[in-house]
């Protein structure tokens, strides 16, 4: 082999190895934006990133999960920057009207099902049950009228406040009170569960039923007695969907999860 055509061989090798590793560099170097950002930045079809959740959920809740809901809803929140998360509470009759008079809202969540049923239908996405309550009787802690059971709830000196008739804990009191067959010493009736709880951390009654989550929540403010389960009355909760945005399902699935379930459970509320 002449020396000429050993040096154009020579200069053809070198040539494809550059060419070679011209393709591999430029293959190593065609990352997506989602591999550089660890994965953070997920890819739709047309190559964008994916938005975020944004908008406002509003959430009509019963009174007695007032303090779960705002640490759903922080929680919530925090994990999702785009989407604000407004509660208001009260009894559920109250917020079943409301929603049935054109009040704004995408979810409903409410104490019992049977809160429920005034609800107009034609606005219903989806329901499901996500927790259960039972009631206890709230003394404040020192308990100055000795109330050690729901039959103490009867004697005349012990001033008892209770629910009005017309919203949950007041129709599952009556519930109660009749298979214990008690006529029970009421000397005032309040619009919902925290009202009628309140009488007793201010003082003005001896004795409240209300739901143990209530007593959970109050933290020592009150003391709670329990009503035996051949008497207590067990409630569960829906949480209805009012609207099919993704910040609405996201919120919901949220409240559904092991971890959303967790949080309603720490405040004092039994498993669906």
């Amino acid at each position: 082999m002449s020396t000429t055509t050993a040096a154009r061989r020579r200069s053809l090798s070198a040539g494809a190895a550059a060419a070679l590793a011209a393709v591999l560099l430029a293959a190593c170097g065609s990352t997506t934006p989602a591999d550089s950002a660890g994965g953070s930045g997920r890819q739709t079809p047309s190559g964008g990133s994916a938005p975020r959740l944004q908008g406002t959920v509003t959430v009509l809740a019963a009174a007695s999960l007032t303090e779960s809901f705002d640490r759903l809803k922080q929680d919530f929140e925090a994990a999702n920057p785009g989407v604000t998360v407004e509660t208001s509470y009260g009894s559920s009759a109250t917020l079943v009207q409301q929603v049935d008079n054109g009040a704004p809202a995408q979810v409903i969540a409410l104490a019992g099902t049977a809160a429920a049923a005034p609800l107009d239908k034609s606005l219903v996405k989806d329901t499901k049950t996500f927790a259960s309550n039972v009631l206890e009787i709230a003394v404040p802690p020192s308990n100055p009228a000795g109330v050690t059971s729901i039959n103490d709830l009867a004697r005349p000196a012990v001033k008892v406040v209770l629910c009005a008739d017309t919203v949950p804990c007041g129709k599952a009191a009556q519930a109660t009170f009749k298979k214990a067959r008690i006529v029970p010493n009421v000397v005032s009736k309040e619009v919902d569960v925290k009202a009628t709880l309140a009488k007793v951390k201010l003082g003005e009654a001896d004795a409240a039923v209300v739901y143990r989550s209530d007593v959970v929540a109050a933290k020592g403010a009150v003391k709670g007695i329990e009503i035996q389960a051949p008497f207590n009355t067990k409630l569960h909760y829906p949480v209805i969907t009012l609207a099919d945005d993704a910040a609405t399902k996201a919120f919901v699935a949220y409240l559904l999860s092991a971890q959303g379930l967790a949080t309603v459970q720490s405040f004092g509320l039994g498993a669906p």
